[in-house]
């Protein structure tokens, strides 16, 4: 399966930046919908965070997704890889 990576930045409550990509198959481009997934994981964190838009969280590129990737969006539409200050 071909996912668009979408590159995010969210500002925590604490000063830290959570830095993390969003991985969806690459036919969803309604941004709406990436940034609902976004969201969805945010409010799954123990701490608050500020708000997600298009300022920080930006198409970055399509790659080949992973078997374990793959299943995952098929299950809950989308995948996340988290990359620093995710917890």
């Amino acid at each position: 399966m071909k996912v668009s990576v979408w590159d995010t930045y969210v500002q925590r409550q604490d000063g830290r930046i959570m830095h993390f990509d969003i991985l969806v198959e690459n036919n969803v481009t309604d941004e709406e919908t990436i940034f609902n997934y976004g969201k969805s994981y945010i409010k799954s964190k123990p701490f608050k965070t500020g708000q997600l838009s298009s300022s920080e969280c930006q198409f970055c590129h399509i790659e080949q997704a992973t078997e374990e990737i793959t299943n995952n969006i098929k299950k809950v539409g989308f995948h996340i890889i988290e990359m620093e200050n995710c917890n």
